[in-house]
């Protein structure tokens, strides 16, 4: 039980705990495989996950910005990104005052603060604040190539190169 009576239940493999059953076994599908990417082995929590996750290996974009036209793979995205194009940024460091225009960024934002950097390579162990971070990082250990000029149609692994 926790300090406000509510049940707590805890996953036996990481720890982590939940104040439903329902919670404990979406989190166990991670660890089961139920809901596994068939394209990198990513589990996902639900078949609803997987099927986002997926987006990724497809480059499916379903969700549109009606401002910009910007494409997205998750439902909620048009609608937080909108607030761009006004400029409203209702989230703020109490750190050190800088503002976000979403929620995700300013939580981004806070693990610079902590030094907190949950993103780790299982490779070399680099260690990253934001996933995307990780996921352009793992291509120099696969040697992927996922960037090609439109001039010369040469490929590189950085958007840089």
């Amino acid at each position: 039980m926790t300090s406000q009576g509510r049940i707590c239940v805890q996953c036996v493999t990481t720890d982590k705990r939940y104040t439903t059953r329902c919670s404990l076994s979406r989190h166990r599908n991670i660890h089961t495989g139920k809901y596994k990417c068939t394209e990198c082995g990513t589990c996902c929590q639900s078949s609803a996950l997987l099927t986002v996750h997926s987006r990724i290996h497809s480059g499916e974009k379903p969700f549109e910005c009606k401002v910009c036209s910007k494409r997205f793979t998750i439902a909620g995205d048009p609608g937080i990104h909108t607030r761009t194009h006004s400029r409203e940024k209702t989230f703020k460091c109490h750190m050190c005052g800088k503002t976000f225009c979403e929620y995700g960024y300013l939580s981004n934002h806070m693990r610079v603060h902590a030094g907190d950097k949950p993103y780790k390579c299982h490779v070399c162990d680099k260690a990253f604040r934001q996933s995307g971070k990780l996921t352009c990082h793992m291509k120099v250990h696969s040697g992927e190539k996922a960037y090609n000029c439109l001039l010369c149609n040469k490929s590189t692994r950085l958007s840089g190169d």
